[in-house]
């Protein structure tokens, strides 16, 4: 699992000469192994400290409370990588996670030499640097490495790009249970847990969902979590939805409206889709950033509209937004194979707003949507 991923870095590594590294931002975990908690709830507080993955000459190993044991099986069987589980829970002893992943730790740093060791410094707990610090020899160099991986992550793999298929897929669930479920009378709430129901019975299991299901009368129309607002007849309704499925994201937006839309919705509407439509059209190898952001921006203005203020698009992967970022400062150039969102929007605050978005895979000679979820006025 994700053994094209381990390849890229090392290489990296090599050709800055760095002979060893303890790693443990969660994201550069996910990348290099693979690996994610079951459910996104936050720190396993049996753990004792964050899942590590020690590096050292073309070897990863990662270091996971046995909690997780088999959801590292797949990663266990490559030959460049090897997982050591540490005791977490138990009733036959005192809890003492910390103590158990430094014994780990000590595993497999007590056998290395001198020369630079790459640390994810904002990453590793203070305790756990500390700890590496003794285990090694003096002649060891440590190198912050923060941020080093995070380009590599931008060029999806063949096996990425299954996962991101799988988990647009279940977003298109999720729209199509959302455009069933808008209608006066109903709160955001009750949207949303229809799409969320929706969602984890296809999966067969539970599934984080994100981020935005917000009725077009809030003052802050942009986004937020549902609450208790009504959705009134002839509002909109912004839903934007991230799954989060093996460690991977989705996301893509649509906007539905309870009953028929006005004819200023209409407009809107059309306007965001024609824009997103032209956003596509930009998508190639070669295109940059800044230009496909300034680009959008003009069109919505053109057709007389306040600006939107958030980003025009993003990558996504093992975080919900990666590089490249479609801002404006941002002059980095589109890739083969870099998976990127588009999503322009209008926003009136306190009456009504309109947001589209979809993911696109950036192919040789354009572009190939990702998600096929219904964007079209009822």
């Amino acid at each position: 699992m994700h053994q094209e991923q381990r390849q890229r870095a090392h290489a990296h590594f090599k050709s800055r000469g760095i002979e060893r590294a303890l790693l443990a931002n969660p994201y550069t975990v996910k990348w290099l192994t693979g690996f994610a908690p079951p459910v996104q709830v936050g720190f396993n507080f049996f753990a004792g400290g964050p899942p590590l993955v020690w590096y050292e000459d073309g070897h990863f190993t990662l270091l996971v409370v046995d909690a997780y044991a088999t959801d590292t099986a797949a990663f266990d069987e490559q030959v460049d990588g090897a997982v050591i589980t540490h005791l977490g829970y138990t009733i036959e002893q005192p809890l003492a996670g910390t103590d158990h992943l430094t014994a780990a730790l000590r595993q497999v740093t007590g056998k290395s030499t001198g020369g630079k060791v790459g640390v994810e410094e904002r990453e590793v707990p203070a305790y756990f640097l500390a700890v590496a610090h003794k285990m090694l020899p003096g002649g060891a160099d440590f190198v912050p490495v923060d941020g080093w991986l995070e380009p590599l992550r931008m060029i999806k793999t063949g096996e990425e790009l299954v996962k991101l298929r799988e988990n647009f897929a279940l977003a298109d669930i999720g729209q199509a249970a959302a455009r069933r479920a808008v209608a006066a009378g109903k709160r955001e709430i009750d949207v949303w847990t229809e799409i969320h129901s929706a969602i984890q019975q296809a999966a067969g299991r539970r599934v984080p969902l994100g981020n935005d299901c917000v009725v077009g009368y809030r003052q802050n129309n942009i986004g937020g979590w549902p609450l208790d607002y009504e959705i009134r007849p002839h509002d909109s309704l912004i839903v934007d939805l991230s799954t989060i499925l093996h460690g991977y994201w989705s996301d893509g937006c649509a906007t539905y409206y309870a009953g028929e839309p006005t004819p200023q919705q209409v407009a809107m509407h059309r306007t965001v889709q024609e824009a997103l439509e032209f956003g596509m059209s930009l998508v190639r190898p070669g295109a940059v950033a800044r230009e496909i952001d300034q680009k959008l921006r003009q069109f919505i203005a053109a057709a007389g509209y306040p600006v939107y203020p958030h980003h025009s698009g993003h990558g996504i992967g093992v975080i919900g937004h990666e590089a490249p970022r479609i801002v404006p400062y941002n002059e980095e150039r589109l890739q083969e194979g870099m998976v990127i969102m588009l999503e322009p929007g209008i926003y009136l605050p306190g009456e009504t707003s309109v947001r589209l978005e979809d993911a696109l895979l950036v192919t040789a000679d354009g572009a190939e949507v990702l998600t096929k979820h219904d964007k079209s006025l009822p």
